[in-house]
């Protein structure tokens, strides 16, 4: 109700959070997009419906690639360094947590991927009419996301 104290009157902010990649290990990044999961639709029609529609059902459960971005640095080469340890059918998959942290660096809520590894890694454009900061963007596979708040 108006007037009343609330434990936490604002939405939580979205620019403090961290990734963490299986073996390895916690990578820093400016941004990661791509947390929707949906289930398919399958519609079915009984043969003595007397209705000309269909009914609908959900199905499997779907999720989005993941794309991670983060500025480069002189001697990083981790992303780069994960990709390159695909080969095929003989990938190392690996568990990824993405966390939103609160201001204390606690977890408010937590997304996990399940048997993720890299499909694509994007490095920077170039440009020498810009000043801006090169960005390199990875983009992983993943069977399936969980999410659990705090």
């Amino acid at each position: 109700m108006a007037g009343e104290k609330q434990e936490s009157p604002w939405p939580v902010p979205k620019f403090h959070f961290k990734v963490t990649i299986g073996g390895v290990g916690e990578i820093a990044f400016q941004e990661v997009s791509g947390l929707d999961t949906e289930h398919d639709i399958i519609e079915y029609r009984t043969e003595d419906s007397i209705e000309f529609s269909t009914v609908k059902m959900p199905g499997l459960r779907k999720a989005s690639d993941i794309s991670l971005k983060k500025g480069m640095f002189k001697d990083d080469t981790a992303l780069f360094d994960y990709f390159m340890q695909v080969k095929m059918n003989t990938i190392k998959r690996e568990t990824v947590t993405i966390q939103l942290l609160d201001e204390e660096h606690s977890p408010l809520f937590t997304w996990t991927l399940k048997n993720a590894f890299p499909i694509k890694v994007t490095s920077t454009d170039m440009n020498a009419q810009n000043s801006e900061v090169a960005i390199e963007e990875m983009t992983l596979a993943h069977e399936g996301v969980t999410f659990e708040k705090a």
